[in-house]
């Protein structure tokens, strides 16, 4: 009988030790699906590989562009100054400090194509029915655009994110105030 009670003991004891080191399988793939996340969301920039996230290395990301928002390039001022062209003065724009920052440099923006003319385009903030010609929105909900080699045929209000260097005009009020020199389609083309 002492045998038996001993090798039951044993058995509990075992069991015991076995469930506090068991880890049920949706604990590991809960961990499984939280990697496989992380992996999804660092995937899209460039800079970093798969095996760089595994170790949680910290990035050097210098080379990557900053992503603008209307909202950004809303916040501004305008004062009015005398212009030779204009006797009796006309608004010229006060940019903000971060955008200041950003002149010459790569960003990312999206919005609507709004034809110019047969051979330009610009980038707004709004559809053309709402846009800055129809006196639905102000001057800075508009962007000119320089593409990098030739010009893509585009279609009226088709959504795009471009990568360029922007640039602003504080001095030329026959020019855009901000511009994206250089710029190619990353998505919405067609």
């Amino acid at each position: 009988m002492r045998k038996f009670s001993f090798f039951l003991a044993l058995i509990v004891v075992l069991i015991l030790v076995s469930n506090l080191s068991f880890t049920p399988k949706n604990k590991v793939l809960a961990s499984a699906e939280k990697e496989q996340v992380v992996l999804q969301q660092a995937s899209f920039l460039s800079p970093f590989s798969i095996e760089n996230s595994f170790r949680r290395e910290k990035f050097d990301i210098q080379g990557h562009p900053d992503t603008l928002t209307w909202k950004l390039l809303g916040v501004i001022k305008y004062v009015k100054k005398p212009d030779k062209d204009y006797p009796d003065g006309v608004m010229f724009p006060i940019i903000n400090s971060e955008l200041k920052t950003k002149n010459k440099k790569r960003i990312v923006m999206s919005g609507f194509i709004i034809p110019i003319d047969n051979v330009s385009y610009a980038l707004s903030k709004n559809v053309f029915a709402s846009c800055f010609f129809c006196g639905q929105a102000g001057p800075e909900t508009i962007m000119g655009i320089k593409f990098k080699g030739t010009t893509p045929k585009l279609k009226t209000d088709q959504y795009v994110t471009l990568e360029g260097t922007f640039r602003y005009n504080d001095n030329d009020v026959n020019d855009w105030i901000y511009h994206i020199d250089n710029a190619v389609i990353v998505k919405g083309g067609k």
